[in-house]
């Protein structure tokens, strides 16, 4: 880290201790606050893809290893072409759309923002050709691909969706960097069951904490991740492969941890967050929003030492 990016941050200082979650329902509504408010800086930093790039030589640019990313989870899953597709926090449509064009998915993207739903259906009426159809989807591109951004919890997504006809399952469930937010995480994995066809993938990248962690590590790597990005505690990877064989759920694709061609994320991210304005924009969100900042740190530290980690899995029904 550079000294000039580090005064800045020094500048802002730490955020104060964290109060402890009241509830599983507070901490969602922690979160639905953020993303009501950050939407629009995440789409002018990162741009329509808010998730972690894959890189594979040191030239890829960060838009370059984003759409690698959503590659190797196509290439891990075998998720067809034409498939019908849950895009669980669905983030500002990057993915959904990158599925509809390129790959003539039919996808309903869901988010507990409706902010966010707001600018997934704007950029996505905004790309070239795109038009509304009768259902009020989005048709993308030349391969039959469309796209539907519903503002919903994810823990109630079983009871949303018409599950008395199996031609309405999904071929999968598509759940990138958003299961982590989840509390009830063995929910989810049942709720995704439930919205499967006989077959179908659950598709699924994530952060994780390294197995055999102490307390020392835990404080100094793990704690300040789970404060500063809103997560109930973290898991290991083996505990997904637990609940999801516990759902019904059968391996398709076990854990593939690419925390090292990830990493670098956080490297641009960090330098691309080094601005006055931004930090002063989260000083006046609380504690909560400099946490968030300051969290870019440990994330970079965490992936450094290995306490932190991040893996692409695929489960089939």
């Amino acid at each position: 880290m550079s000294s000039a990016t580090d005064a800045i941050s020094k500048q802002y200082g730490e955020p104060e201790p964290a109060e402890p979650t009241t509830s599983w329902v507070a901490l969602k509504g922690r979160i639905r606050h953020h993303y009501e408010l950050a939407s629009d800086y995440y789409y002018s930093l990162w741009g329509e893809h808010i998730h972690h790039g894959y890189f594979l030589t040191p030239e890829d640019t960060k838009e370059k290893a984003q759409l690698q990313l959503i590659e190797l989870l196509l290439q891990k899953s075998q998720v067809a072409k034409g498939s019908t597709v849950l895009d669980v926090g669905c983030g500002i449509g990057g993915t959904s759309r990158y599925l509809a064009r390129e790959h003539g998915c039919q996808v309903i993207g869901i988010t507990i923002s409706g902010r966010q739903v707001e600018l997934a259906q704007k950029l996505s009426l905004d790309v070239p050709g795109a038009k509304k159809a009768a259902d009020e989807s989005i048709e993308i591109g030349d391969k039959g691909g469309s796209v539907r951004f519903v503002e919903l919890d994810a823990e109630k997504m079983a009871d949303f969706f018409d599950l008395t006809n199996e031609e309405k399952a999904f071929d999968a469930v598509w759940i990138s960097e958003a299961m982590s937010h989840l509390p009830d995480k063995e929910l989810f994995f049942r709720n995704a069951e439930l919205l499967l066809k006989k077959g179908g993938k659950l598709v699924i990248a994530d952060w994780f904490k390294n197995e055999g962690l102490g307390e020392k590590e835990m404080e100094a790597d793990i704690k300040p991740i789970e404060d500063g990005m809103l997560l109930p505690p973290l898991c290991t990877q083996p505990d997904y492969v637990k609940y999801a064989e516990k759902a019904g759920l059968q391996i398709f694709s076990k854990p593939f941890d690419i925390s090292k061609d990830v990493s670098k994320t956080w490297d641009i991210s960090w330098s691309l967050v080094q601005n006055p304005a931004l930090w002063a924009f989260a000083i006046t969100q609380g504690r909560d929003g400099l946490a968030f900042l300051q969290s870019f740190r440990a994330m970079r530290r965490g992936f450094a030492n290995g306490n932190f980690r991040y893996a692409v899995i695929a489960f089939e029904k």
